[in-house]
């Protein structure tokens, strides 16, 4: 078994799977640089005598802006509580609380009802993802392969027979020896996260470059609403820290967004206030920016003391303390940036995507929980869910032997002899989708940037078939995939809902449905999507 991704999603499916498989974990960096490392918020758990299932389902049903699907959003309700357990039982230190349940402090965020999210101070990824990676390298079933980046996945084109299409492994390149090698595999398994590096700001890693949906895109795999981009209303302005998130729950534990002159201004926007759905503040800080002329606006936390915010955030206050902001005493410049993936490969409940022997898990998925609008903390708790359901189904397929896989052809290509070629083509890719496909968009930009990403297409193509492959022209490749799959996924949605408004279409349609994408041919869908 291969797993490309080494964040929660992929640790996950890799410790469900090791009691019986020996399995390969692929890192195209460091271990400890992905998305699931960065996340401040927390996860999900309906725990609290307060809280429901059906509450669960309904503030999901509503960030996502009518395009949820119902029994997905069921089921990952239903097994938070299982979920967070697994987490305590692997070690994960939660910050804790005598009474509340599980022992545990749950805090509030935007668009939830209650208090159901399970946290470890304001660095709740970080500490997860060490236990479970620390667990991880202890098993002698999971091998660990660092600096190995995923080129292709291996089908049955690259094989040259009529047989019933199917993945059989992954091309991945070696960063450190310069090798691409023929992984074969039984599974593979998708959980490279998202596409945040497809714009100039973004809180991501840059690790999120959209491998995993443009790999199986260019399989023949269904994608699904890609032109839902997330952009989180607080990102640390700062020249020396463009990618530091200001966590949600500081707004969830009383941070008011102010202007220059101290002024709130959320509720000229919605009556929830700092608490209303992340697209709804996303818009309303760009507004408020366009309209003033503001590079940024304000999070003000500093009613809240300076105890409680060392306390209860001391990530933020020693990252900002250390660029010259005490948070207990100065607000704190925040503004929008590309945060999360809601789109991607369209699966099932169990990761299968349209191609048999080829699972997808994560920010890297299409599962229909995130709708038009991800609900705060419901990524990580996806991550360990489906996760598990994602191991139970391989584990449960009759295995059959892999045929021989076709070698890396590198006979026809020789060393680059440019890179400022690539360079060059990712800062205009990510400037481009920035100022045409951002917040608020409208179709005339769109037709430009569709029109302008072809013509990188083309020469990145071009690149691409005549130099051996480097991890960036991979990335870069994978990139302007995920930008064209956005952008014409935003150009055929003549609405605006959730995370994708137009000026062109302001109005909310009273029915809508999910955009799907398949690239031509059309193959059959799989059929559990029939």
């Amino acid at each position: 078994m291969v797993i490309i991704g080494a964040g929660l999603a992929g640790l996950t499916v890799a410790l469900q799977l090791a009691p019986r498989h020996p399995v390969v974990v692929l890192a195209k960096r460091n271990l400890d640089e992905g998305a699931t490392a960065w996340a401040q918020g927390g996860i999900v758990g309906v725990l609290g005598s307060d809280d429901s299932i059906e509450s669960h389902v309904r503030d999901t049903q509503d960030a996502g802006a009518g395009l949820v699907d119902e029994h997905t959003a069921r089921f990952i309700a239903q097994h938070s509580a299982e979920a967070v357990e697994w987490l305590v039982e692997r070690g994960v230190p939660f910050s804790p609380d005598p009474e509340g349940p599980l022992g545990l402090h749950l805090t509030r965020e935007g668009g939830h009802a209650v208090r159901r999210i399970a946290h470890a101070a304001d660095a709740t990824g970080k500490a997860i993802h060490d236990v479970l990676l620390d667990e991880v390298r202890r098993h002698p079933n999971i091998t660990l392969r660092e600096r190995w980046m995923a080129v292709d996945l291996i089908t049955s084109r690259h094989l040259k027979t009529d047989g019933s299409p199917r993945c059989y492994g992954v091309y991945a390149l070696d960063i450190d020896r310069q090798r691409v090698e023929t992984l074969p595999a039984a599974a593979v398994v998708l959980a490279t996260g998202g596409a945040g590096k497809v714009y100039r700001y973004t809180t991501n890693p840059d690790t999120s470059t959209g491998d995993g949906i443009a790999m199986a895109y260019r399989a023949g795999c269904r994608v699904g609403n890609m032109e839902f981009v997330q952009f989180h209303p607080t990102c640390l302005y700062h020249p020396q820290e463009r990618s530091f998130l200001i966590t949600e729950a500081l707004r969830g534990e009383g941070g008011q967004l102010k202007l220059p002159d101290g002024t709130r201004f959320m509720a000229a926007h919605d009556e929830r206030l700092e608490l209303a759905p992340r697209d709804v503040v996303a818009r309303a800080i760009d507004f408020e920016m366009k309209k003033h002329g503001l590079d940024h606006v304000w999070l003000d936390a500093t009613h809240l003391g300076e105890a409680f915010l060392k306390s209860h955030f001391p990530t933020i206050f020693a990252r900002c303390l250390a660029l010259g902001i005490d948070i207990s005493r100065q607000p704190i410049p925040v503004v929008p940036a590309a945060h999360y993936t809601c789109g991607g490969v369209v699966t099932d409940l169990d990761g299968r995507s349209d191609l048999p022997g080829l699972y997808a898990v994560g920010e890297t998925t299409y599962t229909g929980l995130h709708g038009a609008n991800r609900l705060a903390s419901n990524s990580l708790l996806e991550c360990v869910v489906l996760g598990k359901t994602c191991a139970e189904h391989i584990l449960s397929q009759h295995e059959s032997g892999l045929p021989v896989l076709p070698a890396w052809d590198e006979s026809q290509v020789e060393n680059a002899d440019e890179q400022v070629v690539i360079s060059h083509n990712w800062d205009e890719l990510r400037l481009l989708m920035w100022n045409y496909v951002g917040i608020v968009r409208t179709t005339k930009r769109l037709e430009r940037a569709l029109h302008r990403i072809k013509l990188l297409r083309s020469e990145i193509d071009d690149y691409y078939a005549n130099f051996r492959v480097t991890r960036d022209l991979l990335e870069l490749r994978n990139l302007v995939d995920c930008a064209e799959l956005i952008v014409r996924s935003a150009l055929s949605r003549h609405e605006s809902r959730g995370l994708h408004y137009s000026r062109d279409f302001p109005q909310t349609l009273p029915v809508s449905f999910p955009t799907i994408l398949t690239r031509k041919p059309k193959r059959k869908a799989a059929p559990w999507a029939a």
